[in-house]
């Protein structure tokens, strides 16, 4: 990849702005530990479905952060290769570039800290609800009443007010000419503003659909799922606004 070194150290300026003390920092700076043991847990298990669903069950966290960065990677990739029919000489690896940062920090590392972390907070029955078997499930009233407030809030509150701002952010603050976060922002934001209808329709029409699917599945499988169905989401994200 020939992306530029200094698209990389402006957009973790996003990340040094946080509290050093909060529990997203804290499993942001376990990562590169967690990668390493989950590598290596996957090299000498032999390969194969089972050991990657028991990798998965294991290390849950490192797990959906390789898929997210390589599935967000791909996506984009996919798309300027099939549906842009560039030749791999002409693929923009700048565009790519903002696809691994976001995987990466965003779907990675932030999704878990919303969608694991704080939901356990929000959600109590959250993780007997995903313990249990599907037709008991069912007859769970308030795991089933938490399963549907998850989703009320990853459409109508986690999409159009956390993922969309912080996508177009650090879109800017890899294409941007701009060194201030404020300018990254802001422009990040009007550009959020001006798309706003057609991004919250396209994604309402899929996540809608895919999360009541994801709120009932059993927890470690839950992102390595929502991150199968971002690969055609982040498919259209790059197809309809991936480039500059």
């Amino acid at each position: 990849m020939s992306m530029s070194s200094s698209s990389f150290p402006k957009s973790s300026l996003l990340v040094s702005s946080l509290s050093s003390s909060s529990p997203f920092l804290r499993s942001f700076r376990r990562l590169p530990r967690r990668l390493s043991v989950g590598a290596r847990s996957l090299s000498s298990s032999g390969g194969g479905a089972a050991a990657g669903l028991s990798f998965a069950k294991r290390n849950p966290f490192a797990f959906q952060v390789i898929v997210a960065t390589v599935k967000t990677s791909a996506a984009d990739l996919v798309t300027q290769v099939v549906a842009e029919k560039k030749g791999l000489k002409d693929v923009d690896w700048r565009r790519n570039g903002v696809f691994v940062v976001f995987g990466t920090l965003y779907l990675g590392c932030f999704q878990w800290f919303i969608m694991v972390t704080k939901y356990r907070v929000w959600f109590p029955t959250m993780d007997a609800f995903s313990k249990l078997p599907f037709k008991e499930k069912l007859k769970h009233t308030a795991g089933m009443k938490d399963a549907a407030k998850m989703v009320l809030f990853d459409v109508f509150v986690h999409m159009p007010m956390m993922y969309f701002p912080a996508y177009y952010t650090i879109k800017e603050s890899i294409f941007g000419d701009s060194w201030s976060p404020i300018t990254w922002a802001t422009t990040g934001l009007t550009k959020y503003y001006k798309n706003f209808y057609d991004d919250f329709t396209a994604m309402a029409k899929l996540w809608g659909p895919s999360d009541c699917v994801q709120f009932v599945l059993p927890l470690h499988l839950r992102m390595p799922f929502r991150h199968a169905v971002s690969f055609f989401w982040t498919s259209y994200v790059s197809c309809t606004g991936g480039g500059k």
